[in-house]
């Protein structure tokens, strides 16, 4: 049997040029490491002009391929994704050596985790639940270690694997900024309906319903020029290391998540929930009693501490028992506009279980929904106004090797035409306030819509 093609290529930096140059194919994505600003990225993955496209509508996936054939199917899209890598399939020992060599990429909206749940109609038009793309080719760069890879699949028609390499030779420069917002971002919750939901959240909280509730608000902006040259500022303004940007038709998303959800490597399982937020201080002095609060906050680690035994609790549908560590615990990471706790678990997923079963089973993540995760995920449908689409749903990869690396769609902007849409929310439990509530989801975005707003 072929095995893949993997050639060196040289190290370059500049990743924005590169991506730039197969951009205008179809359904380009980009993995963004977020470097050479952000301290936590490490790789870089491009690609483009997939093979076969799986969108997910409600209860149906249309599956097209490259040359316009399409077919719809009611199963489970996590089943049909599986379907797709194992007709791609193929074995060698160089699909080891490298995070991506080709496979699926895209994303899985929140959305598609709550069928059983009824969401309100308001929002995002025509995003499907699920984007899926399976490409034959990536360009793999390694921040770290200053190091490339080009990687074709045997399958990837010679006119591609062709015009792939010339356009990576020379990459044409960045074109001109084309960006600008037409209307000022406006909320769809008011701040006294905001605080009436949190009151609300707090009630079924005291009920005895649930223990904590994700809540969310949702802002909406109009714009002109293309969201490529906006995703260009964002970068620079809030980088982080599970960011991506992917476009397709009229629509893109612009991610810069610093949450990582589900990451597998063999039998290797790793999820780096975020649960705790405090903003950054003016001063260093200032910001160095942020963090401290932060890190002695009570409320804050009992707010990752629910988070963590619920995120064991999932993956241990899918790992072997005995295997599910903490190896950290209410970790500081700090970015451009907030600190975080962060915490690490991990695992060793069973025999016979796949990567999609492992995401399947642990979707969507429960730093994003509260605890217990379905009756949140009903309270969640009950009180926000407008639909989460992509928010606080997936974006990643299954490579054709079996990894996988995903992130939580948080700091992520969906672009519909000439509309942009952004959420920011944070975790309610029983002794939050909503004033600082209101103001931690606001301190989430705030730099994402200010950077626009300037431009």
């Amino acid at each position: 049997m072929p095995e893949m093609i993997v050639l060196d290529y040289p190290f370059r930096s500049d990743v924005e040029a590169l991506f730039n140059a197969v951009r205008d194919l179809p359904s380009p994505v980009w993995f963004d490491s977020g470097k050479p600003r952000s301290l936590q990225g490490r790789l870089d993955i491009i690609s483009a002009a997939p093979a076969r496209i799986l969108e997910t509508h409600s209860n149906t996936t249309l599956i097209s391929d490259s040359e316009g054939n399409s077919q719809t199917s009611s199963a489970c899209p996590f089943a049909l994704c599986q379907e797709t890598m194992d007709d791609f399939a193929l074995t060698g020992d160089k699909l080891t050596e490298l995070p991506f060599v080709g496979g699926l990429a895209g994303f899985f909206g929140y959305g598609l985790g709550s069928a059983s749940v009824s969401e309100p109609s308001q929002g995002p038009a025509d995003i499907p639940d699920m984007r899926q793309c399976y490409y034959l080719w990536a360009l793999v760069i390694n921040q770290q270690i200053s190091q490339a890879h080009l990687v074709f699949h045997p399958a990837c028609p010679r006119s591609l694997r062709r015009d792939i390499q010339a356009r990576l030779v020379s990459p044409a420069a960045l074109p001109e900024d084309n960006f600008s917002l037409t209307s000022n971002f406006q909320a769809s919750t008011t701040r006294s309906e905001y605080e009436a939901d949190v009151a609300r959240v707090k009630d079924y909280i005291a009920a005895g319903d649930c223990y904590q509730v994700n809540y969310a608000q949702h802002f909406s902006a109009e714009f002109q020029g293309e969201p490529w040259s906006a995703y260009l500022h964002l970068r620079k303004a809030l980088p982080s290391p599970f960011s991506s940007f992917l476009s397709w038709d009229d629509k893109a998303l612009l991610s810069l998540s610093p949450e990582r959800f589900i990451k597998t490597s063999g039998h290797q399982v790793e999820a780096k929930p975020i649960k705790g937020t405090i903003t950054r201080g003016i001063s260093v002095e200032e910001d160095q009693e942020q963090a401290i609060a932060l890190m002695n906050s009570s409320k804050d680690r009992a707010e990752n501490l629910m988070i963590v035994d619920l995120l064991r609790n999932d993956l241990g549908k899918s790992c072997e028992a005995g295997s599910i560590r903490v190896p950290k615990l209410f970790n500081l990471e700090s970015f451009a506009n907030v600190h975080h706790l962060v915490s690490t678990i991990t695992g060793r997923i069973r025999e016979g279980v796949s990567a999609l079963d492992l995401l399947a089973g642990c979707f969507p993540g429960g730093s994003i929904t509260g605890a217990p995760k379905k009756r949140a995920m009903e309270i969640i449908a009950e009180l926000e106004k407008v639909p989460r689409s992509i928010y606080c749903g997936s974006i990643g990869y299954i490579s054709a090797n079996g990894r996988m690396d995903t992130n939580i769609a948080i700091r992520t902007l969906l672009a519909e035409k000439n509309k942009l849409h952004c959420w920011g929310g944070g975790a309610i439990v029983s002794d939050s306030q909503a004033d600082s509530e209101y103001l931690e989801s606001l301190a989430k975005v705030s730099l994402l819509m200010d950077t626009l707003t300037k431009l």
